[in-house]
Order: structure tokens, then sequence, then C-alpha cells
């Protein structure tokens, strides 16, 4: 869906953009992570056509995006990090307004922006005067809005910035339906555990380069050598840990009671080995959960090694 080759941006001297590559496939929800001033927004921007770029190659489902044309414009839905909302208009206006932008009016506009207040769990706040919204209210709508043409590819910049936590919470509901009606969906975000529970890929960036893409567990291991899962036991809690130390690739586990934290080299395969010799020596598993790990952590460690 998205290809980037090789992309440059300067500020003057300042380097926002520095030979950036990036794939994103179709369908895929992609967590764009990176500090203020790392190349985020200027990316994005790029990519939706409200930049220019000064060199590289960009392409959005095989259309070249740094000519800015229609047809582009008809595959993006774009939500700024700052976005402005009018006084005086419901939410329902707003969204007629925006659809009349796209030659959408009377009753299919109507229609449609009550079809999307619904998606984004507006649909009570059709009346109500947007500039009275809470700020979470004024994302999903600035998010409804994005989606009022039915674009391919969603570019989201800090789409939870300011949201208390019941509000990101329906966020990331909001993003796995969008997932689920085959959206393609860039997110870029400085609440990193979300990043890692609702994107299948994610992306860190820093001084303008790409340092490392690929799944938060891909990541993790690739980063410290090992995955943690944590594994409920009904008891033998002290059994447990010698059949886990009995196992080449686990590397250390800690104890919480019933609870046992296990940190291993390997991929869902090892999972199944670990999980089967528990259970074939008569250990009584109640659960198991594959852990994000600490995403911070594992940021740090990534950008502390970027030249500068």
């Amino acid at each position: 869906m998205l290809v980037i080759k090789d992309l440059h941006k300067s500020y003057g001297k300042f380097k926002a953009v520095n030979g950036l590559n990036l794939e994103i496939e179709k369908g895929e929800i992609f967590g764009f992570i990176g500090p203020n001033g790392a190349g985020k927004s200027t990316t994005m921007k790029i990519v939706a056509g409200l930049l220019s770029a000064d060199s590289g190659e960009v392409y959005v489902d095989s259309i070249n995006a740094l000519k800015n044309n229609k047809r582009l414009k008809e595959k993006i839905g774009y939500m700024p990090d700052f976005f402005g909302v009018y006084d005086n208009l419901k939410a329902i206006e707003y969204m007629e307004f925006y659809a009349s932008i796209y030659g959408i009016l009377g009753k299919e506009a109507k229609t449609l922006s009550m079809d999307l207040l619904e998606l984004v769990n507006l649909q009570d706040k059709a009346d109500s005067y947007v500039d009275g919204l809470s700020r979470g209210m004024k994302q999903r709508l600035c998010l409804a809005r994005s989606l009022v043409h039915n674009p391919e590819l969603l570019i989201l910049d800090e789409p939870a910035s300011g949201m208390d936590p019941r509000a990101r919470f329906e966020m990331k509901g909001i993003l796995k339906n969008l997932k689920a009606m085959d959206k393609t969906i860039i997110v870029s975000s400085h609440i990193l555990p979300e990043l890692a529970e609702i994107c299948g890929v994610i992306g860190i960036i820093e001084k303008g380069q790409m340092v490392i893409t690929g799944s938060v567990d891909d990541i993790m291991f690739n980063v410290s050598g090992q995955n943690p899962i944590k594994i409920r036991v009904k008891d033998k809690v002290e059994d447990s840990v010698k059949i886990l130390k009995e196992i080449p690739y686990v590397t250390k586990t800690l104890i919480n009671e019933n609870n046992l934290t296990v940190s291993f080299k390997g991929g869902e395969d090892e999972v199944a080995t670990i999980l089967h010799n528990l259970v074939r020596q008569n250990i009584k598993v109640l659960s198991y959960t594959q852990t994000a790990g600490n995403l911070e952590d594992v940021f740090m460690k990534i950008t502390e090694h970027v030249e500068e």
C-alpha cells in the first residue's frame, strides 16, 4: 500500500527526513514511534501530499504521492495532531460540511455523516455543538471527518494526544474496527504501550532515519535477544521453575506468587515447547500471555546508538 524510498526533507540546515525507507502492507496498522523532531509528522505530511520532498520516492497504492494529484487525495484520509473546529456548528453539520467538499450532498451526506458518527461512538452527540465537545470527542470527530470519502489509507498523527484513559480505550477499539474494514493505518503516538497493543508492525524513527521496523515481538527479540511470556500455574511453583531451567533457550524466570515471567530466546514454537514441557510433567497451567515487553526501554536502547 505504501512504499517510501530514500526520502529527504530539510528545513535550512536541519534534516527533518534523512534517507528514510519504509514499506507498509495493505490492511496493516503501522505504529510510527519517535521523539519530537524525529521526522514523524514531516514524513506523514509528505505522504499525505501536504508537504513537498527534497528528493526520494513515495508511492501510495502505486500512485506517485510526490505529484500530489487528485487520485492520491481520494486514497488518503489525514488526521493532523492539531486541528481546528468551527464555532456554532453541530457535529452533524460539521460532518455534512466536509462531505460536501467531496460532492456528497443532501440525504446521502446526512446518512453518511450519521454512519460515521456511529462508527466513532458519537451518534448521541450529532446535535451537540462542536466547540462544546470534550478533547477526546473532538479527536474522534476529526477521525470521522477524515473518513467521509472512504479512503484506503489513514494517516493519524497523535490521535490519542490529550485523551484520558477511557477516551484512549475507545480510540483503540475504533482503530481495530477500521482494520477489520481493511483500512491501512499509519498512527504515530508517544503512548508506546498502546501502540504495542494495536499495531501489527512498528517503526522507530530517529533523526529522520528509520532505525528499525517489525512486529513488537520481533523487535524485542532483535534488541534484547529474548521474549517474555507470563505463565500462571495452580501450584508446584518450585517444580515449574526447575522444569523451566532445564529448557536450554529459557534465559530467566521471575516468580510472583503463582505467576512466572519467563524470558526465552525464540518464537511461537519455543512457547509451545515450554508449555508442553510443563503440562507433560503434571504442572497445571491456568493461563499464559505473551507480554508486549517494555517498549519504552527498547526504544531508548535502540535510539541511544543512533549517531549524532
